[in-house]
């Protein structure tokens, strides 16, 4: 699908809430699904990615019903799950995918997990190859690599692992199959990651700790159904926050966003290249939210890297554009894990933005983004990723000409409201 964007001489103000948070409506279901007893969540992320878990885990014998964002999840427990009769279809989810894999290791009965093109390109053998070490059998494309992945489960042991790289996916599906074991599972982490998993499992009754970079998993646990409030994606506000800050005259307020400090980095990098941004936390007894105001301002270069990377990977697209706007030359390293996201996000980034004027580099493990720069119209693609399609089309707002889009419904992934929250602010 192309949607062709003329955006000339706007500015935007308003207020907004984002969908609810992608990583939260995931966990959300998962936990769901195995507590014993019913959980309610509101907020839900009716995205596509969120619909595949669901449709996992109703394929496993779990009633799960739907009325708006609010969903309503009659848990089956560990013991409850049965075998599908149907492949499982993860669709273009990869955090669907490597979760699941955690908890149908340990399950007494065989999957099949497929998606689409783009989850038969991301690599697994990160996840399969630490859930064979304790004992799961799991076949697939290239010893386990790709998709379509057979998982035949069976009783698991703990075990000490320390993550080659910083990421929640994997620490993720590796806290769910040490919950399968009658030990306890040590999981050493290089950075911390965003830790919805661990606050969740507490959330549903459940004990797991942490010392330094360690955290430490205890199997054979019971959870309990919950009511669930899932807070708007800090992921998908970082769109609006940085569309706030670089079209002139702007003000945007986004209010129910999730501030959990593991997810909160590009806030802290708005606030580092001078940005006009206000943080007004509220009291609530789940994951942390507020409100967040954004005002246009002159911007000055920054460096990101190291332990930040972990708390923004998701929005380094949409920071590679604000980097365009502002003074000077931000780098962008420590940055490998984009090129195994829906797309080579390195390569995606500097090679659409450049379309429309960005000077940009892409490095080995991030980008290198000369500014301030006037971007011009062009034709862009998603690339069949939703954060390069929602990048592309705030990119549009700072264009004098039309900007044309192919891959649009990319977006669907996510937000599939962002055209027209975009469209209620822009005056």
């Amino acid at each position: 699908m192309i949607k062709t964007l003329d955006y000339k001489d706007v500015k935007l103000s308003g207020n907004i809430r984002v969908p609810g948070d992608k990583s939260i409506s995931h966990r959300s279901v998962m936990f769901g699904a195995l507590a014993n007893g019913t959980t309610t969540v509101t907020g839900f992320l009716k995205g596509d990615d969120c619909l595949s878990t669901i449709d996992c885990f109703r394929k496993m014998g779990v009633t799960i019903e739907e009325n708006g964002d609010t969903i309503v999840i009659h848990g089956k427990g560990f013991e409850g799950l049965r075998e599908p009769e149907e492949i499982l279809n993860v669709g273009n989810s990869g955090t669907t995918t490597r979760l699941l894999l955690g908890i149908l290791a340990g399950l007494p009965f065989h999957t099949v997990i497929i998606g689409d093109e783009s989850i038969a390109k991301r690599p697994m053998k990160r996840v399969t190859d630490p859930l064979r070490k304790m004992g799961a059998a799991i076949d697939g494309r290239e010893d386990s690599q790709y998709t379509p992945l057979a998982v035949r489960g069976g009783t698991l042991s703990n075990i000490h692992y320390t993550l080659p790289y910083a990421s929640a996916q994997l620490k993720s599906a590796l806290i769910f199959a040490g919950l399968h074991t009658e030990g306890v599972t040590t999981i050493v982490e290089p950075e911390k990651t965003r830790d919805h998993t661990e606050q969740m499992i507490k959330q549903f009754g459940g004990t797991i700790e942490r010392s330094g970079n360690e955290i430490y998993v205890k199997g054979s646990q019971s959870f309990v159904g919950q009511t669930i409030d899932v807070p708007g994606d800090i992921s998908s506000a970082a769109f609006f926050l940085v569309a706030g800050a670089v079209v002139k005259k702007s003000k945007l307020l986004l209010h129910h966003v999730g501030l959990n400090p593991t997810r909160t980095g590009i806030i802290d990098v708005l606030l580092n290249m001078g940005a006009d941004v206000v943080v007004e936390k509220e009291s609530t007894q789940g994951e942390p939210l507020g409100k967040v105001t954004i005002s246009e301002k002159e911007l000055t270069a920054t460096q990101i890297g190291g332990a930040l990377i972990p708390r923004l990977i998701d929005e380094i697209p949409i920071i590679a554009l604000l980097a365009t706007q502002a003074q000077g030359t931000t780098v962008i390293k420590d940055a490998e894990e984009l090129k195994v996201k829906e797309t080579n996000r390195i390569d995606a980034v500097a090679g659409e933005l450049a379309k429309l004027g960005a000077n940009i580099e892409p490095t080995d493990d991030g980008l290198l983004i000369h500014g301030p720069t006037k971007l011009h119209g062009g034709q862009v693609d998603s690339r069949g990723d939703h954060r390069i399609g929602m990048m592309l089309a705030v990119a549009a707002l700072l264009t004098d000409e039309v900007v044309t889009i192919e891959g649009v419904e990319a977006i669907g992934v996510s937000y599939p409201q962002f055209f027209s929250d975009l469209e209620s602010v822009i005056l």
